[in-house]
């Protein structure tokens, strides 16, 4: 047997060539790869032996060679294959060892690999005859099977060439990214093109198989893309089953909610709760056990099941608040302390409790159905609050300002159609997903409860009559956010100085489906 050796990170490499050595495989290298096996006093051919032809332009031609490559491609059970390699003295390749420069670690021409794909391809090209490895974490399998059988079997060369031609996807797709931000010349394109290229190169790589999908007949994974290290990879879970999809949506969602209301209250702290995404209750409090008891307190019904989310350390005093109230499916934190993980454990210990840093801003945003797919860029609140427009004869208090604020940001990430009403910074009545404007205003008003007195509320797209402010004004709401640019917008001003009432536009829309 021959192997070729030529990989950028050497993780391994002396063990794997001289596991090799040791089974008689005669070894091959190029470049850095055969200085490093010379340095460890590993037997090898350099390249340069094989193909008569030194390395050239600086490194970027030295594996190019018909003497390498019909090595690789060589299809054994053809007879003019064979005739070919015998005519020009051709030895086969049997296992090829290739990983690529790390592109994405400093994108540049210079590490844009072309030799490396062209074996990696041709290998798991003629993956009938041929194994290749691309990672580190492959090697020590594979060289207990030669050992064991004497080469690689058949189900394993499938194996690797699937994972070859992930691993090349993956590297063209870091490229094209690159050139889509500018590459050499550091310009990014204008337009459209600019947010969404013409084509999409997603490559994505399973990281856990969850419990179950969004139905436990459902199988469901987390994937993220190649390369990449999203917050979610540094989750820690301290305690509880095993995630499920619904689990990871349902506390992302929660995440990114109590990180955006923390940062538009600096000075105070953040809770929010949430079920099928939507909250059932987000609160601003002095501490974080004050913020956790106003969100509960909001909807302790709909809390049952759900996902606390929780900006801050979660200490013993805070642990016995929330042990106290309704199941919680998950509890996701910045960090617990030992003590808050104990009683939390003592109370159900099937509660997932997750210790999580700040989430990155959300990038594109892609859905598939079938083979089309929809993508859009984040839905981000750009317009800030000091930019709102009141259109109205009253104008707003500090207080009735900062309690829009925490409609208009829960709103923003409810299902429409979406109502919200928080008063005293607590969002106390949540209408979500509904067809008719009015009837999330009538829930709204009914899960806010006396508390929608002196409220303020929030609408994630303009109201198209009148009909739902007024639902909103029976019942006591003094203020109201919306986006604003519907034909009747005046109409809707004009029942707002009749209710006497403060009314803000924001110009901003926030539909969520």
């Amino acid at each position: 047997m021959r192997a070729l050796l030529s990989v950028w990170d050497k993780t391994g490499l002396v063990e794997l060539a001289a596991g090799l050595r040791a089974l008689g495989i005669e070894l091959i290298a190029s470049g850095g790869t055969a200085g490093a096996l010379r340095e460890a006093g590993v037997a090898h051919l350099d390249v340069a032996d094989v193909t008569g032809f030194p390395e050239m332009l600086g490194g970027r031609v030295k594996t190019l060679h018909p003497r390498i490559h019909a090595g690789i491609l060589a299809d054994r059970s053809k007879s003019d294959h064979l005739d070919d390699l015998a005519t020009h003295d051709i030895t086969a390749i049997d296992l090829v060892v290739c990983n690529l420069y790390p592109f994405s670690s400093n994108p540049s021409v210079e590490l844009i690999d072309i030799g490396g794909p062209a074996m990696v391809r041709a290998a798991a090209k003629n993956h009938e005859h041929v194994g290749v490895l691309t990672s580190p974490a492959q090697y020590a399998a594979a060289l207990e099977e030669i050992a064991t059988t004497g080469t690689l079997g058949d189900a394993t060369r499938h194996t690797l060439a699937r994972a070859a031609f992930a691993h090349t996807a993956a590297y063209d797709a870091q490229i094209v990214r690159w050139l889509d931000d500018g590459g050499t010349i550091g310009q990014r394109p204008a337009g459209a093109d600019a947010v969404l290229p013409p084509t999409l190169h997603l490559t994505l790589e399973r990281v856990d198989v969850v419990r179950y999908g969004e139905n436990p007949h459902q199988v469901g994974a987390r994937y993220r893309n190649a390369g990449s290290t999203p917050w979610w990879d540094a989750v820690v879970q301290h305690a509880g089953t095993a995630l499920s999809y619904l689990n990871l949506f349902d506390a992302d969602a929660a995440w990114r909610l109590v990180h955006e209301l923390g940062d538009d209250a600096p000075g105070h702290c953040a809770v929010a709760i949430i079920k099928h995404a939507n909250a059932s209750g987000a609160a601003l409090g002095s501490s974080l056990s004050d913020a956790f008891a106003k969100a509960l307190a909001a909807d302790p019904q709909s809390a049952f099941g759900g996902i606390v989310a929780i900006a801050g350390d979660v200490d013993g005093e805070l642990a016995a608040l929330i042990a106290a109230g309704p199941q919680a499916d998950v509890i996701i934190a910045s960090s617990f302390q030992p003590a808050a993980i104990a009683a939390l454990v003592a109370r159900r210990k099937a509660t997932r409790l997750l210790s999580a840093p700040a989430p990155e801003p959300l990038g594109l945003s892609v859905r598939t159905f079938g083979d089309t797919a929809l993508v859009q860029n984040a839905d981000e609140l750009l317009v800030p609050v000091a930019q709102w427009r009141c259109v109205t004869k009253v104008q707003p208090s500090v207080q009735q300002l900062q309690d829009l604020m925490v409609a208009w940001r829960v709103c923003a990430r409810t299902t429409s159609n979406a109502i919200v009403i928080a008063r005293d910074g607590v969002a106390v009545g949540v209408g979500a997903g509904q067809q008719s404007r009015v009837v999330a205003a009538e829930i709204a008003t009914a899960k806010a409860g006396e508390f929608a007195r002196g409220a303020a509320a929030a609408s994630d797209a303009f109201f198209p009559f009148a009909d739902g402010l007024e639902s909103l004004t029976s019942c006591g709401v003094t203020s109201v956010v919306q986006p604003g640019g519907s034909v009747r917008d005046q109409e809707v001003i004009d029942a707002a100085n009749d209710a006497e009432i403060v009314m803000m536009l924001t110009g901003e829309r926030h539909f969520r489906h």
